[in-house]
């Protein structure tokens, strides 16, 4: 008997994991299905949403390009003293700060609040804020920012204000966020800030299905991916809840806190009915970014060394107080974050005929390894020509930031997929394993590629380091019909390694070195 009931469970056992098994590989099958594409080219934003300080566009992530390659794209622009309010998404993601700059704050969960004021700056905002009470009596600031924000503000300078660390981004940044993590953005710049984000939407740390998703914590959002819900998901969602919450979809969404009980959001935050209802943003209607009203002012290490010294008696005053480390803060707290890899003396390749290419991988930002991410920022001055390539391991996502180039895309049948102009604003997608060929043309070209994987390499099909270089002549004469002459002409014209300068410009350079070696 116990032999039939150990044999029975075997076989549940074995037909269990075969059908887990079978439904993997149908998923991984339907995936690659997916990269069977017969035509890509650079796509302009879908969807754009208007706020009263900036404004939200997103590329559809339902064409079959971006689903080949997992991932969604999004461009924020958040205007003079703008506020992106807080919230998270169900994915990892790479953001590129492409102009201005501004402040990011990110709360990573269980870290401690190692920004904190200290008396004599709680004493002098004190002063600060009664001297600009008095100033704006004529209620200057409405709703939530009026008498009662102002009073609920006094009312919490009982204690000193504490709060994890914000981030100061600009120009050329790219800032790794893990899954689910809060961020909140703040403009106080003289110029739009404009960052570009790649959602991985493939991603392991995704548990829930191949959309973006923001959850936001403030405001009265709008559905930022509205023109990317297929007609496929708006179909389920109507079989499963009718008409009505189909047009509640098409329009504004609310925070997370909108959905719990007024009363027992109150009890579980230890405040009154007023204030969680206040936090729900009932009668809310601002989006996701809003006008600061007044002075946006936090605890914030100084810019300078002089204002540093300034207050160098109060840091050690108050280094007992400090926190000390545990092994998680160490690892996960305390992680870079972010990196600019817009300046060019962080180059990694540099041509002062072609330009210049940067990377960001695990190597050099260890986040990066977790979420399973890097970037590369390229700048090539015109008629440049980024040595053709395909990726070992990785898809590319490429956001266009100045200038234009000639694109061309290969797949596994020699087939040109891809033969477009690229221009500024502009996002394509080049899958793993795909030649791809840019040349700059006359305005120059720079780009944001967002990879995914956290150590992608490419292969180079020109140049001292490429795939011909390392062949021998002999098997280069014979697989392509030439005399072996020209098979080491095909594998030496090239020195330069990735980023190459215009045939044409280098004979130019020849014929006048020749010129002027004759004159001398």
């Amino acid at each position: 008997m116990a032999k039939h009931l150990a044999l029975a469970f075997s076989l549940c056992l074995l037909v269990l994991f075969n059908g887990c098994l079978a439904s993997r590989q149908q998923s991984q099958f339907s995936q690659q299905n997916e990269c069977m594409l017969n035509r890509i080219q650079a796509r302009e934003p879908d969807n754009r949403i208007e706020t009263e300080a900036g404004r939200i566009e997103s590329w559809d992530y339902n064409q079959d390009d971006f689903q080949c390659a997992g991932v969604a794209v999004q461009r924020i622009t958040i205007e003079n003293n703008g506020l992106h309010l807080p919230s998270y998404v169900n994915t990892p993601r790479l953001v590129y700060v492409v102009q201005g700059m501004g402040h990011l704050g990110m709360v990573l969960p269980g870290c401690p609040e190692t920004f904190e004021e200290s008396e004599q700056s709680f004493e002098e905002q004190r002063q600060m804020q009664g001297q600009q009470g008095r100033q704006e009596q004529q209620g200057r600031r409405q709703g939530p920012y009026g008498r009662q924000g102002q009073q609920g503000q006094q009312e919490s300078f009982e204690q000193l204000d504490r709060h994890q660390r914000v981030r100061r981004v600009k120009e050329g940044d790219v800032i790794a966020i893990p899954a689910g993590v809060t961020c909140w953005t703040h403009n106080h710049g003289n110029e739009p800030l404009v960052f570009v984000s790649m959602f991985d939407l493939s991603n392991r740390h995704n548990q829930l299905d191949l959309n973006p998703r923001r959850f936001y914590l403030a405001g009265n959002p709008q559905d930022e991916f509205q023109q990317g819900q297929s007609q496929r998901r708006r179909q389920e969602i109507r079989g499963r809840t009718g008409k009505q919450q189909i047009q509640g979809q098409q329009g504004n969404n609310m925070n997370v806190f909108s959905g719990f009980d007024t009363q027992l959001l109150a009890d579980a935050l230890n405040i009154d009915q007023q204030t969680a209802q206040k936090l729900q943003g009932r009668n809310d209607n601002r989006p996701q970014i809003i006008r600061v009203q007044g002075n946006f002012d936090f605890v914030q290490p100084p810019e300078s060394m002089r204002e540093e010294r300034q207050i160098q008696g109060t840091q050690q005053r108050g280094q007992q107080g400090q926190y000390q480390d545990n092994g998680m803060e160490e690892l996960f707290c305390h992680m870079k974050m972010k990196q600019n890899i817009g300046r060019p003396t962080v180059a990694d390749v540099f041509s002062p005929q072609a330009g210049r290419i940067s990377t960001l991988n695990a190597f050099s930002m260890p986040i990066l390894r977790r979420l399973r991410l890097s970037a590369e920022r390229g700048f090539f001055y015109n008629n440049a020509i980024y040595s053709p390539h395909w990726n070992l391991n990785a898809h590319e996502v490429y956001y266009v930031i100045r200038g234009n180039a000639r694109v061309q895309v290969v797949n596994d049948n020699g087939e040109c997929i891809m033969d477009d102009e690229v221009r500024q604003g502009q996002v394509f997608i080049v899958p793993q394993n795909h030649a791809v060929l840019q040349k700059a043309m006359s305005d120059g070209y720079e780009y944001i590629a967002f990879k995914t994987q956290e150590n992608a390499m490419i292969n180079t099909m020109a140049g001292r380091t490429s795939v011909l270089r390392a062949l021998p002549d002999v098997l280069l004469a014979n697989a392509y019909q030439m005399d072996r002459q020209q098979a080491r002409n095909l594998k030496y014209n090239r020195q330069e390694t990735v980023a190459l300068s215009s045939s044409r410009s280098m004979r130019s350079m020849q014929s006048e070195k020749g010129h002027w070696w004759a004159i001398a």
